[in-house]
Formats: structure tokens, sequence, C-alpha cells
């Protein structure tokens, strides 16, 4: 009777200390910093070296909040090696296993049970591991006790086997035994309660995709026209949202939009200033901080990098800014990671329907052109006094402009052949030095047997701005040269003139999107090669001149 009672004390003491245990999980999982690792899917090496200090610590306790019985320790360490190794896998299991059965051997080496808790603790650090990695989720709590168990069933076996004397070792197990083992329940709740703090993640995303849905419908409008007002818009409402610092969207080169702490640092238009970006666009991969600032805005101490990317291909980055450390917690990860695949496909189904307008603007001013009267009749009078001095001239006159106007009414938005293109250059080239002769020298720099294709009407347009806005602005005469060079898997293309120059505000306009609509030329051929290609023109303007070059991707041909 009375060992029956000093069994029943005992199992109490021992669910106490595992009570104990379990408040101590439920407040590090209060902690934004512990909660995040415990919702992880994948653990980094800082994470279980995290996770595998504190169940080893865990472990370390139960054995000082032992209850001594004839020199053994009834504790609940085989309780915190077997749920840190079930939870988190076999590198924690381990590890746990191997600190505390040393601690607990070491603190006692010629202790009755020192020996045989040694044995079993590393035994349940990987049997813990294996049942993280074979038994499915929704088992491993009853697989957990079992197994718990199963080592507290070993721990008494051996004592028994090696206890001196003998008799010491089966008085000890005849009072420990059934505590010990029935207390092993306590890894099934221990495991329950930390698989419910992971279950959280799944609220946390429906909550999450719920707001991304909602700032998604918010920024729609503003995604039907991208460019910099819009997408400062967008930047504006993610930040509200969210209640960020601060927002900001780039594409692989250039700042597009920034709104919030910092934006004085930040200039529009221009090339991104942080490596940490970078390194998300050359990876792919998201890049959080969490306690330091990224270099070139003060006061951030926390923000999160995201890839936007197109047809699989990085096209640029939403970055997320705090004034706080610490604020990128995994429900924000989870919302970031959203929006960023919404914001992916809001863009590419914008790019696409921008590429459809440029094409139809394209169109028309091809049609525009073709009927153009001034050009017609400036063509035509030049052709007719040729005539009489010169016919053979003037009847390749004619059948350069029948040439130009045919390709411009057989316009598709179908790639073509670059030397269909530049046979359209040559026909309008042709006609404009037949009106403005030796005030105008065009140089053909064609690498032979280049093989690529390109959107119809993007040379000529380039051409006809570097005679039209650069060369007869000019005083006298004037060259413009044409280059197409081969660089393996891309093309460049450039257009040079020796005219007056570009004005640096045009140039603005175009990268911005902002030029008047009886001025489409040019803006045009930048926003169609930035849809096709990823970048649009690079416009320079020279000490005598303009240079207007782009580069086409053969891949895409």
């Amino acid at each position: 009777m009375l060992t029956n009672n000093v069994t029943v004390i005992i199992l109490l003491q021992l669910f106490e200390r595992a009570a104990l245990l379990l408040i101590c999980l439920y407040f590090l999982t209060r902690l934004s910093h512990f909660r995040q690792i415990f919702q992880k899917d994948i653990l980094f090496k800082k994470d279980l070296l995290i996770i595998s200090i504190i169940f080893s610590g865990f472990a370390v306790f139960g054995t000082y909040t032992g209850i001594n019985v004839e020199g053994s320790l009834v504790n609940v360490r085989i309780i915190a090696v077997m749920a840190g190794g079930i939870l988190f896998g076999w590198p924690v299991g381990i590890v746990t296993g191997v600190v505390s059965g040393l601690h607990r051997y070491l603190i006692d080496i010629d202790g009755v049970t020192s020996l045989p808790c040694l044995i079993t603790s590393i035994i349940a650090g990987i049997v813990s591991g294996y049942i993280h990695k074979k038994i499915k989720r929704n088992r491993r709590w009853i697989v957990g006790i079992i197994a718990g168990m199963f080592c507290e069933a070993l721990t008494m076996f051996l004592i028994l086997v090696m206890a001196e004397p003998a008799q010491l070792g089966r008085e000890i197990v005849s009072i420990i035994a059934l505590p010990m083992i029935l207390g092993q329940v306590s890894v099934g709740l221990i495991v329950l309660f930390v698989q419910g703090v992971e279950g959280e993640k799944e609220n946390i995303a429906a909550r999450q995709a719920k707001l991304a849905l909602d700032i998604a419908n918010k920024t729609l409008p503003y995604f039907r026209s991208i460019n910099s007002e819009s997408l400062r818009k967008i930047c504006g409402i993610i930040k509200e949202d969210i209640q960020a610092d601060a927002v900001a969207i780039t594409d692989t080169k250039l700042i597009l939009a920034y709104v919030g702490l910092g934006e004085d640092h930040y200039n529009i238009g221009h090339e991104i200033i942080t490596d940490a970006t970078k390194q998300t666009i050359r990876s792919g991969e998201i890049m959080i901080s969490n306690n330091d600032a990224e270099g070139k805005v003060p006061n951030i101490q926390s923000l999160i990098i995201i890839p936007l990317t197109e047809k699989g291909v990085v096209t640029g980055a939403l970055k997320i800014y705090y004034r706080k450390a610490h604020k990128i917690t995994y429900s924000l990860q989870t919302l970031a990671v959203g929006l960023s695949q919404i914001i992916s496909t809001l863009m590419e189904v914008s790019r696409i329907e921008q590429m459809k307008e440029m094409a139809n603007k394209a169109e028309i001013k091809a049609l525009q052109t073709s009927i153009n009267p001034h050009f017609l009749f400036n063509a035509l009078n030049a052709i007719a006094s040729s005539i009489r001095i010169d016919p053979n001239y003037a009847r390749e006159m004619i059948i350069n402009l029948s040439g130009y106007l045919r390709h411009s009414l057989e316009w598709s938005d179908q790639l073509i052949d670059i030397n269909k293109e530049l046979g359209q250059v040559v026909n309008y080239v042709e006609i404009e030095k037949a009106r403005f002769g030796n005030k105008l020298t065009v140089i053909y720099d064609v690498d032979e047997e280049v093989e690529v294709k390109i959107p119809s009407l993007i040379i000529q347009p380039l051409v006809e701005n570097a005679i039209v806005h650069g060369i007869l602005k000019g005083k006298g005469s004037g060259t413009v040269t044409l280059s197409v060079k081969d660089h393996g898997d891309q093309v460049l293309i450039s257009v040079e003139d020796t005219g007056a120059g570009i004005d640096p505000e045009i140039i603005q306009n175009v990268y911005n999107g902002k030029m008047p609509e009886n001025r489409i030329g040019l803006s045009n051929v930048h926003q169609r090669v930035k849809l096709i290609y990823g970048e649009g023109l690079q416009i320079q303007r020279l000490e005598r001149g303009t240079r207007i070059q782009f580069k086409v991707k053969k891949e895409l041909s």
C-alpha cells in the first residue's frame, strides 16, 4: 500500500514538472522570434541550433529538478529529448540526447542509474529523429508516447542489468518504473501543443491571403497603365494596408516607385543602389533582415525584399521596410509573398495589354505615315524633279516609295526578319536623301548574316527621329549611322546622328511615358522594346548629336 502511494506521489510530481515544461514552451511561443521558428517549414542551421539549446536546457533543467529515489532521479529528461526530436528532427533529438545524457552521467558518475540514463538519452534522440522523418505528422504524438515509454522501459531494464548491488537496482525500478513510463504521456501533450502553434500557419495564411486579395482589388485600377505615378499609388496602398514604414518597387535596374520613410534618399528612375536588392534580383530568392539597416535609409531596422517574376524570369522586386527590428514575422512574410505573386501577375497582364495598345498605336502611326500628304507630296516632288534630269534615279525613287508604302500597309504584330525591317529603313532613307541631297548622309554598319527577328516598325522610327529631329534641326549637313552588331545571344541595334542633340527633358518623358500623343514615335518604340525584351531604349545625348540603342535577345525571336 505504501509503495502504491509513493508511486502515485512520484507520478503526480513528474506531471507537475512536465506541466512546468509546457508552461515554459507556452511563454516561448508568445515571443515573436521563437514563434516564427516554430512556424517555419524549413529550419536553417541557426534555427536548429537555437531549438537544440532550448530543449537541451529543458532536459538539463529536468535533471536538476528530478525527484531523488534511492540515488536515482525521477525526471522529465527523456520527455524533453523525445519532444525535441519528434518536433524538429534528428539534429535536435541527438544533440539534446547527447548533451542531457552526458550531463546526467557527469553529475553522478558513480550513480546506479547514471550510465543507463546516458545510453537511453542518446537512443531517445535517435528514435525521436526517426519518428520525425518517417511518421506522418498527425500520428507523431501517439507514436511519441509509445517510443518514450519504450525508452524508459529500456532504462529500467538497463538499471536491472547494470546496477551494483542488484538488489538496489530492483528496489529503484520497483518504485520509479511505473511513474517514469506513464509520465511519457507528456511527450504526446508537448508534441500536440507545438503542432498546434505550427498549425496556426494555415489560419495565418488564410488571413493574409484575404488581405492580399483586398490590396489587389484596391490596386487593380492602377495596373491598367503602369508608370511611375501608378506604381507610386500602388506602393502607397500597400504601405497603408500592411502598416509598413516604406514600400518600394523596382525593375531589374531602376527604382520605379518608393513611398514612405527615407523617400528623399531615393530618386525615381535612377539605378538601384542597395546590394541586397541586386542580390535578390540575381538569385531570385527572398531576402529578410530583421535587425539591421539596409544601409541607405536611416532608422530602418527590418526589411523584406521579394523578387517579382514573369514567366519564371525575375523582372524586379517588391521591398517592404519597418523602423523597428523583428517586424518581418511569418505572417508578414506570407502576405508579402502573396502580394509579390499578385503584383507579378497583374504587371504581366498589364504589359500584355500595353503591348497591344502600343502595337495599335504603331499600326495607326504606320497608316498615318503611309497616307501623310506632306510625306507623299515631298517624295513625289523629289521624284518629279528627277524625271527629266535623271530618269533612272526617279525610277529607283518610285520603287523605294512603293516598297516603303507596301511595308507600312502590311504592318503586322508578328516578329519579322531584321533584314525586312532594314529594307524598310533603306527605302525611307533613299526617299529622304532625294529630298535633302548632300545635307543628309546615312552610314550602314551592319554585321553580315545577322539572324534575328524583331517587331515591325522598330528601327525605321528611330532613323526618322534622327533625321527629322536631329539632322534637319541642326546647322549644315549631318550623318546618321545605323549599326547592327551580333553579340552572340543578343544583337545590339544603334542609331546615332550628328544633329542638334536630344533635349534631356524629352529623354525623361520617354522613360516615364509622358510624351504627347502627337509625338508617340520614340516613346512607342521605347515601350514596345521594354515590354518585349525587358529593357527599353538607351538614349544618350552626345557632344554632338544623339545615340539611341537597344538590345534584341535572340531566344525571343
